[in-house]
């Protein structure tokens, strides 16, 4: 199959379902069930101070930055009968510096925290990658990028992100749900302060109000 004119292989991470070509020409999705998989559960808190603010807040509540502030970009890959997105998956390609990561998320449960099977692994050649999920059917889609910086606590359970974005400023949360409730108290917030859209699902609602904006949640 040829590559569209002008598309280039994106360098990020992408999100991961399996797509068996059978012999008679017939399509069908399979998805994998592996006993013990990682689970991800966090939720987002919107943020209306400027991001120096932000971090300061974040420091003054106990927790330390782990690395620089650093622009991590997001493609999402999908079937052309959209049937990820349509079952609430989602296959990830993310470029952060040099590192690559390719990610599958699971369908999200509807708890007051969101929660979803998540796996992960890194990349030696992200736009090879890229390329070779092109050539097994799959599209590029949906594209952001944030500026991020994460913190933690030392013997906390869980992490702190400070997300910078093209629609606002945001924290995530990200650990065992008990932990979640404790450090949003402790940073100032409750459970009506939980947002646990995606991106994705954010920026649509963001172009509605602005359809001037570009498809793509990006700087």
């Amino acid at each position: 199959m040829a590559r569209p004119e002008g598309l280039e292989p994106p360098a990020y991470w992408f999100e991961a379902s399996r797509s068996i070509r059978l012999s008679y020409g017939r399509a069908r999705t399979h998805r994998i069930i592996t006993k013990g998989m990682a689970t991800e559960t966090e939720v987002k808190i919107r943020m209306s101070v400027d991001p120096e603010s932000a971090r300061r807040h974040i420091e003054q509540a106990g927790y330390r930055a782990l690395g620089p502030r650093t622009l991590e970009a997001d493609q999402l890959y999908e079937l052309p009968t959209g049937e990820l997105r349509m079952t609430g998956r989602l296959l990830r390609l993310r470029t952060c510096g040099d590192k690559w990561t390719l990610t599958y998320k699971g369908p999200a449960l509807s708890l007051k925290h969101k929660s979803r099977e998540e796996i992960e692994t890194g990349v030696s050649d992200g736009i090879a990658l890229a390329a070779i999920l092109y050539g097994l059917g799959f599209n590029p889609g949906f594209r952001y990028e944030k500026y991020r910086t994460t913190f933690a606590a030392e013997g906390e359970a869980g992490i702190v992100t400070l997300d910078e974005t093209p629609i606002g400023l945001f924290l995530e949360l990200e650990g065992p749900a008990e932990w979640i409730d404790l450090a949003a108290e402790r940073l100032g917030y409750t459970h009506a302060d939980y947002v646990t859209l995606s991106y994705g699902a954010l920026f649509r609602e963001f172009r509605i109000a602005n359809p001037e904006v570009s498809d793509d949640m990006v700087f």
